[in-house]
């Protein structure tokens, strides 16, 4: 079955750990997949959305305060742990990316090792990027930690992730997650997750 969904995703964000939860039950009702693109947030934040940095230092914020009491809320609604923000917020996640990168062509482990890495770090608010965390993480998800992390390391994994960025940039997007339907139907965040399913319908045959 070709995959009508791109999720292009970081694991850092939280709003991404509720859309990477919600999505399967959309894509079982839509009779669809989904294929899971790792990319650094960091990276387009930095190239087309730098505003976010600047929201994050402002002490006063109003948006950026209530915004965690709404995130509880949709992550109580989803029946997700969100024990967060931890000591670690905001993380570094090239580490964690590079690791998915590594496993992108066998998306079923990089589902495992993407909610094995969300439950990490969200919810028993461990170091998303420290290599020994997230090869534990692979070993408890059944997959080779060490091979892992080396495979990480490798000059073809980090230009996949480089590659992976500047394509969900060069194509409208500007954080995470990224979701397009169809090609070229983008939808951005948990929030639009209902209209990403009600696009799916309206392209049914």
């Amino acid at each position: 079955m070709t995959a009508r969904v791109e999720f292009f995703f970081d694991l850092s964000s939280p709003w991404t750990c509720l859309a990477f939860h919600n999505l399967p039950g959309i894509l079982d009702r839509a009779g669809t997949t989904a294929a899971y693109r790792p990319i650094l947030v960091g990276g387009v934040f930095n190239a087309v959305n730098p505003a976010v940095y600047a929201a994050r230092e402002q002490a006063d914020n109003r948006r950026l305060t209530h915004s965690w009491k709404i995130l509880k809320d949709w992550a109580r609604l989803a029946g997700v742990p969100m024990n967060f923000p931890s000591q670690w917020h905001p993380a570094k996640s090239i580490a964690a990316m590079r690791f998915c990168c590594a496993i992108e062509d066998d998306q079923a482990a990089l589902v495992r090792f993407a909610r094995g890495a969300f439950a990490s770090y969200f919810d028993r608010q461990e170091n998303l990027d420290d290599p020994v965390v997230l090869a534990s993480v692979a070993d408890a998800e059944g997959l080779d930690g060490a091979a892992l992390a080396a495979a990480a390391d490798t000059d073809a994994v980090k230009a996949r992730l480089r590659a992976n960025t500047d394509e969900v940039i060069a194509r409208g997007g500007y954080g995470s997650p990224t979701i397009f339907v169809d090609g070229d139907d983008m939808y951005f965040g948990n929030d639009q997750l209902p209209l990403v399913e009600a696009a799916l319908a309206r392209t049914l045959p």
